[in-house]
């Protein structure tokens, strides 16, 4: 039985450099325990952790590591190593990794790949970013329609050990255009003699290489696949994207996407290594914007100063009325930023958005508009502070939240399909921004249905 080695003894042995017993306990650690360990080391010893790795561990461990440890960590590598990294890492993740980084440190590391893979990563660093061309690797088997079973099962035998998967199988014509795809299963099963033209049916699923990545992640999660092939626009076999890769990706939209949602510009690195001032200059830049648009809040209470002084009841409410308001337009714009993401919805879907929200605002309007009438109602009870027209008081509130939260609502529920119709990101439509666009305009409707039912009693 091996001995397990703690954090503790570990970095210890990293301290005083005894690289053998170190060596002895990373070989009883998984790779996603030792990257766990990395991510907490400093850049130096992150470097000495990777010199006792075997082979194997290296380009796994590599892999999961944060992109910001990657990127220290090949700094501190010595040439021959760094070198070994780069060419054993599969080429989509490569080409990932290298895509964020400066161009003249893709330069410098280029030159450390052997002549195929540099010829390789060249290739598909060569896509437009954000790409399915990005994402995919070289490294798939492709057949002939012609072969037998047993020829098939040979040559995976024989070239399929350095693939990235053999659970799919390509088929493809002489010109290398791809015609079918058949899971590794259906070779298994079936006698030796048997013809690959006699497996097909002609249904697969593709890519062309120039399709936006997004598309990527709703296609994988409709079809049960760990694999699907990229083409060329004439149809020609070109990669493979696999299932991890679409993962990491759909990991990483989803977190631009809540950062986005929260009010701030996409975070680069995880929130504890990103610099103070850099994390500042992300998160003040929406602040700003975001506090110039309350600004307008104070101009339009200047615009009700007079009707504000009168009532001064109706001050009571602002806060109730624009909390309200903004929260149902952060519930909308939440809604239809995520069905967007998964492909629920389409901007062909916007009448029927309208329309559902229309309905939704207005039963929402009205279960908030009631408790507010009936809470007003209900203090008088207790108060004399909304005065004798206390009656008129809770209809103005119970109206105005009724005009508030449907306005709400649709605000949050068309920006989106706006700034998407607009080739921005949904996201940006962030609940602050629909918050602070329904703070002005609701103030604004609070105040006309009080002018509207106050006019010529307490107006």
């Amino acid at each position: 039985m091996k001995k397990t080695y703690s954090r503790k003894e570990i970095k210890g042995f990293i301290d005083v450099a005894n690289l053998s017993e170190l060596k002895k306990a990373m070989n009883t650690w998984h790779s996603p325990e030792i990257a766990g360990l990395v991510e907490t080391l400093p850049d130096n010893q992150k470097a000495i952790v990777f010199s006792v790795l075997p082979a194997v561990a290296v380009v796994k461990t590599f892999k999961v590591l944060e992109l910001a440890t990657r990127k220290s960590l090949i700094k501190h590598l010595e040439h021959e190593q760094a070198a070994k990294i780069l060419n054993e890492i599969q080429p989509d993740d490569r080409t990932e990794f290298l895509s964020e980084l400066p161009g003249k440190t893709v330069k410098e590391l280029l030159k450390l790949l052997s002549e195929k893979e540099r010829k390789v990563t060249l290739s598909l660093l060569g896509y437009p970013n954000h790409s399915v061309g990005r994402l995919m690797t070289p490294d798939y088997i492709a057949v002939k329609q012609d072969w037998t079973v047993k020829h098939v099962l040979d040559y995976v035998r024989e070239h399929g050990q350095d693939k990235e998967t053999v659970n799919v199988i390509y088929v493809i014509d002489d010109n290398g255009k791809l015609i079918d795809d058949i899971r590794i299963r259906e070779f298994l099963f079936v006698t030796h003699e048997k013809k690959v033209s006699e497996l097909m049916d002609y249904k697969y699923i593709s890519f062309v290489v120039t399709d936006k990545e997004e598309s990527a992640i709703n296609v994988f999660r409709k079809n049960n696949r760990v694999a699907l092939p990229v083409t060329d626009e004439f149809g020609i076999l070109l990669g493979i994207i696999t299932i991890d890769d679409v993962l990491r990706l759909a990991e990483k939209e989803e977190t631009e996407d809540i950062q986005k949602i929260g009010g701030l510009e996409v975070l680069d690195e995880p929130y504890m290594n990103i610099p103070f001032l850099k994390l500042m200059k992300k998160r003040s830049g929406w602040l700003i914007i975001l506090f110039l648009g309350e600004m307008l809040t104070a101009s339009a209470m200047g615009h009700y100063a007079d009707d504000y002084q009168k009532v001064w009841q109706l001050g009571l409410f602002l806060p109730l009325i624009i909390s309200s308001g903004g929260n149902s337009g952060s519930q909308a714009s939440t809604l239809i930023i995520r069905a967007m993401a998964l492909g629920e919805v389409t901007l062909r879907d916007w009448w029927r958005i309208m329309k559902r929200e229309i309905f939704s605002g207005l039963f929402l309007g009205f279960v908030l508009g009631g408790i507010g009438f009936i809470r007003v109602l209900t203090w008088t009870l207790f108060t004399p502070i909304y005065g004798p027209h206390y009656f008129l008081i809770a209809l103005v509130v119970g109206f105005a939240l009724i005009g508030v939260v449907l306005w709400g609502t649709l605000s949050g529920s068309m920006l989106p399909l706006i700034l998407k119709r607009a080739g921005a990101d949904p996201a940006t439509s962030s609940a602050p921004f629909v918050a602070t666009l329904v703070d002005v305009t609701g103030l604004i409707i609070y105040f006309s249905v009080a002018v509207l039912i106050l006019k010529g009693i307490m107006l």
